[in-house]
């Protein structure tokens, strides 16, 4: 699927950044809520998808099932609830294409900077284009891009890297025609990217060794949902993708829930489900116990606990330990070890980045996110007429993008009512205490710490984990009448740079 660039697109209402999830997602509902408005989609990439088309390495899937990934305009058929990236990328290009959505998006269009003309009320969006830059003048502009780098990867300093003697390959960047057949392979990390790689390596024939610095959650589940292939069957789609999803929601609000509220008997629950898996209660111990709480991190997912059967088919192992250097053979850990390896695979995480790297600006004046506030998680104060996709941490992506998108055509709506007046979150509006975004206490967060907005700590300033609240509050607390202010584009002075 491919579209080529209106040149002649110099001026549009609506301008969607990406075209993964989130950017389907709201042109779906721009579409049906907003049809007076025009929008197109800026895609920096040649194809659908998103984080679904950029990684490429064995074994790719996502650790949220399709029931709440999946859009709840269309509702995920397949028999399994958790798949593969390559389903995902299938299942995002076939909804597009049934909705004309496809017909709005503009593929290689990468943005690279937006600047908010206070007095047109206009963002001036820059676009890159093969090399060659186009300004487009947007009403109003949906971020839709993502929460992390596409050209970069979080990569540590590794010690003696130069020595190593094979590939040395980050999973971002997996090459398409790497051989592991037969090889012996170290994937540094503990998070979700290792434990996927871990069981798909083995499945091609490699002999695995996750090496991590500390253990991390993990759980296995069925990747079918019985209950909704159950229900698809016998309830009209519709019907069944709304009880499967609310069904899905409820339990994942009851094990966070219960996981901040009894963190120990939540540890001990997954450390049993664990046990169950491998036998050996020393590789439990030492392997897979964290020092921290349940959802302190996020927890990650096995499908019918593949990397627990790698491990005990004794084709996989896992490490526990600090890398001191590389060798020529291998790692070199500080408890003097070495574990030789063939190929190294650095899955050590994403750099954050938002607004796919562009450069944010207010009459030509930069931005320091850092003295910005979100409001209901989608909106940044003093910024007009702008929105941030950005999912849930303990929950499915989609479940809180999908909720900003019908957010976002109200209030695109309610700008209409005013005569286009520009909506704006004001940067005096009582936030209470600035806290950080995200509530985890994990690597890739705190990392991002000089490139984020902090949230508040009361009322639409918090950044929720509920979803149900956050549902109620779109139906009976609609944004529109919030702390929102409009204001007329030709005095909108809102936004001016720190």
């Amino acid at each position: 699927m491919r579209s080529s660039p209106r040149s002649q697109e110099q001026e549009i209402d609506v301008l969607v950044v990406g075209a993964g999830i989130s950017g389907i997602d709201v042109a779906y509902h721009l579409m049906k809520r907003c049809p007076g408005h025009s929008f197109i989609i800026a895609e920096a990439r040649e194809r659908i998808g998103g984080t679904w088309d950029l990684f490429r390495y064995p074994g790719i899937r996502s650790d949220s099932d399709m029931h709440t990934l999946g859009l709840p305009f269309r509702p995920w058929r397949g028999e399994n609830a958790i798949v593969d990236g390559p389903s995902i990328r299938d299942y995002l290009e076939d909804t597009a294409r049934e909705f004309g959505i496809d017909k709005h998006i503009r593929f290689g269009q990468r943005v690279v900077a937006a600047d908010w003309d206070s007095t047109a009320g206009r963002w001036n969006v820059t676009i890159d284009a093969a090399g060659k830059e186009r300004v487009v003048r947007a009403r109003y502009l949906y971020w839709g891009s993502g929460y992390y780098s596409y050209s970069e990867a979080h990569s540590p300093p590794l010690p003696g890297a130069e020595d190593f003697a094979g590939p040395l390959i980050h999973p971002q960047f997996w090459p398409e025609d790497q051989q592991v057949e037969g090889k012996t392979i170290i994937v540094i990390g503990s998070g979700a990217t290792a434990i996927t790689l871990v069981p798909a390596l083995v499945a091609r024939g490699a002999k695995v060794v996750m090496l991590q610095r500390s253990p991390t959650y993990v759980v296995s589940r069925d990747p079918k949902d019985k209950i909704a292939n159950r229900l698809h069957r016998f309830l009209p789609s519709s019907v069944a993708g709304r009880l499967v999803r609310w069904k899905n929601v409820a339990y994942s609000m009851a094990t966070y829930g219960l996981a901040r509220k009894k963190p120990e008997k939540v540890k001990h629950a997954i450390l049993k489900g664990v046990g169950e898996r491998i036998s050996d209660a020393r590789i439990v111990e030492q392997h897979f116990t964290p020092d921290y709480d349940p959802w302190d991190q996020r927890i990650c997912l096995v499908p019918d606990g593949d990397l627990f059967e790698a491990i005990e088919a004794g084709k996989a192992e896992v490490v526990t330990g600090q890398i001191d250097r590389f060798e020529s053979s291998g790692i070199r850990l500080r408890s003097g070890q070495l574990l030789e390896c063939d190929i190294a695979v650095t899955a050590t995480g994403l750099k954050m980045e938002l607004f796919g790297g562009a450069r944010l600006t207010v009459d030509g004046q930069p931005i320091d996110m850092t003295q910005r506030t979100i409001y209901r998680g989608m909106l940044i104060s003093g910024l007009p007429n702008m929105a941030l996709a950005f999912g849930y941490v303990n929950a499915s992506w989609t479940l809180k993008c999908d909720l900003t998108a019908r957010n976002f055509c109200r209030l695109v709506n309610e700008s209409a009512r005013h005569n286009d007046a520009a909506f704006v979150v004001p940067e005096s509006a009582q936030a209470g205490e600035r806290k950080p975004m995200i509530a985890l206490d994990a690597g890739y967060v705190r990392r991002a710490a000089d490139i984020l907005p902090m949230q508040g700590s009361r009322g639409g300033w918090q950044v929720r984990t509920d979803v149900a609240r956050d549902t109620l509050d779109f139906h009976f607390s609609p944004i529109e009448k919030a702390e929102i202010e409009f204001r007329d584009c030709r005095s909108e002075t809102a936004g001016a740079s720190q």
